[in-house]
């Protein structure tokens, strides 16, 4: 076969495609692994850009499953083959889909190098456009398909390595160049035109520097991910690569970073300098939003760690209603975590929204009104979850305590006006009598400083005043009807003085009770 068969891996599991991808040295059979899928959705998407010609499909997936994945390709590419993998239990499944145009199956069970190869070359050799010949199973593996053995984790020969990749990378040093776009809303054309742009640049660079050569790693979408080799002496130009790239690239809708990683001295540590450098600057980028180039180098010196978040305390002060010390507590652990940009991004943000579940919980179990909680909470869940950097998970949070001091000032103002309502009942049952402030506040067991603040705080006017109006409003009743004299009316609402109740209804109506009584009486 003059050129490989190109098989596309579709399995919902993780660790099947992975085995499948490390089953053998596919090149050298004539095989090329061009990319894996969950699910048919996401294989129609790679089938229309990578063309293989033979896909190979679990029956059994999510969104949508392999039969009619099989139904799709025969529609909009007859040409591709399809084969089956499947368990003992979906034999029958499998038949019914021979009807859709399944070249053949492969039961799960029998997985087995061998077996496999048979059926993969048997339905090969049916392909038109591939000619096999003897000289398919002496084709070395492609360059792109040893990087991405090394990038995952897969065990290879020095020696081999040398042989294969000495060609390719003659340069004494290794750097990867990445840029981190999983979790954006990005389309295709979007990275595409970012790996571009990055690309251009190093060519340019490479025309007037020999001791440079790049390639384009295949890493997990939608990252972008470069390897870069280069002689000891271009070390110090790769600041100034890299804030070129990251000019260029960066773009109000998509604020990106350029990730430089530490250099390597052998292709064999690429996996290391892959998850050890480039994917935890990756991370501490989280933590950096208005930096858009990062240098191995130039990460300040980590801060100690913050004080684990006391839980218990900061619950005590919530049941003992003393919010504001809570809040503060919190606040303050939160500014001190967002400085150490070593804690991983996964834990920060899993801290935010356990807080969130926390305080939700706690409210509702001391009888606040959380339904609009219990509601936002899911939203603050998503966002936090989805948010690109720390401030804005931050922010998230603040705004979420800002809606639970809402819920609890609601509280705090329906209980403040049930109490307040208890006062003037009180007041209106006992005006009569000889009521004070001091009765009053012995009857509630208030103190009664605190009940002639209290009073005036939620009501338009203070303890006297209020009395005061009460028993005067009975008393111009009771001259009105004009039955009882006017120094009975002022003992019946309360005042002992007769002339002291005359002196307050005249400063109150602006006449005097005997006056406002010929007035209403004619």
């Amino acid at each position: 076969m003059s050129n490989y068969c190109k098989l596309l891996i579709v399995d919902d599991e993780a660790l099947i495609r992975q085995g499948i991808k490390h089953y053998m040295n596919w090149e050298q059979e004539g095989f090329q692994i061009v990319g894996e899928a969950s699910n048919g959705k996401e294989a129609l998407e790679l089938i229309a850009e990578l063309r293989p010609h033979i896909v190979l499909t679990d029956l059994v997936m999510p969104i949508m499953d392999g039969e009619e994945l099989t139904r799709q390709i025969k529609l909009q590419y007859p040409d591709i083959e399809v084969i089956v993998l499947s368990s003992f239990g979906d034999f029958d499944y499998v038949r019914s889909t021979f009807q859709s145009g399944v070249r053949d199956y492969i039961l799960k069970p029998k997985l087995d190098t061998g077996h496999m190869l048979n059926v993969l070359k048997a339905v090969a050799d049916k392909i038109p456009s591939l000619q096999r010949d003897e000289q398919s199973a002496n084709q070395g593996p492609t360059i792109d398909s040893v990087l991405e053995k090394l990038l995952s984790g897969y065990e290879m020969d020095a020696k081999q390595l040398e042989a294969e990749l000495g060609v390719y990378f003659p340069h004494s040093a290794f750097c990867l160049l990445g840029v981190d776009l999983r979790g954006m809303t990005v389309t295709k054309e979007q990275v595409n035109a970012i790996r571009l742009t990055m690309q251009g640049e190093l060519d340019k660079q490479a025309l007037h520097a020999d001791q440079l050569v790049y390639h384009v790693l295949k890493a997990e979408p939608p990252m972008i991910l470069l390897l870069l080799n280069l002689d000891y002496t271009m070390l110090s130009l790769l600041p100034y690569w890299g804030r070129t790239m990251a000019s260029l690239i960066n773009q109000p809708e998509l604020d990106v970073a350029v990730v430089v990683s530490e250099p390597f001295s052998a292709i064999t540590e690429l996996e290391q300098s892959y998850k050890a450098s480039l994917l935890k600057m990756m991370d501490y980028a989280f933590y950096f939003p208005d930096k858009h180039l990062l240098l191995f180098h130039e990460f300040p010196e980590s801060v100690q760690a913050a004080e684990p978040f006391n839980l218990n305390s900061f619950t005590e002060s919530f049941k003992r209603e003393r919010f504001d010390t809570a809040f503060d507590y919190l606040l303050d652990h939160l500014e001190a975590f967002k400085t150490n940009y070593t804690t991983d991004v996964f834990e920060f943000k899993s801290f935010l929204s356990n807080v969130i579940f926390n305080i939700t919980v706690l409210l509702g179990n001391m009888n606040y009104g959380t339904q609009q909680l219990e509601t936002k909470k899911y939203y603050y869940f998503k966002a936090i979850e989805e948010s690109r950097n720390a401030n804005a998970a931050a922010e998230l949070l603040t705004a979420f305590i800002g809606e639970a001091k809402l819920c609890i000032a609601e509280k705090a103002e329906q209980s403040g006006n049930a109490n307040m309502k208890r006062l003037l009942d009180y007041i209106h049952e006992h005006y009569a009598e000889s009521l004070n402030l001091t009765e009053m506040a012995k009857h509630f067991h208030f103190n009664p400083s605190y009940l002639s603040s209290y009073f005036s705080t939620h009501h338009n006017e203070g303890f006297v005043d209020y009395l005061h109006r009460v028993r005067l409003e009975k008393a111009s009743e009771l001259l009105r009807a004009g039955e009882a004299s006017i120094s009975e009316i002022s003992g019946m609402v309360g005042y002992s003085d007769h002339s002291y109740f005359c002196k307050v209804f005249k400063k109150h109506t602006g006449l005097s009770p005997s006056r406002y009584r010929q007035q209403n009486l004619r």
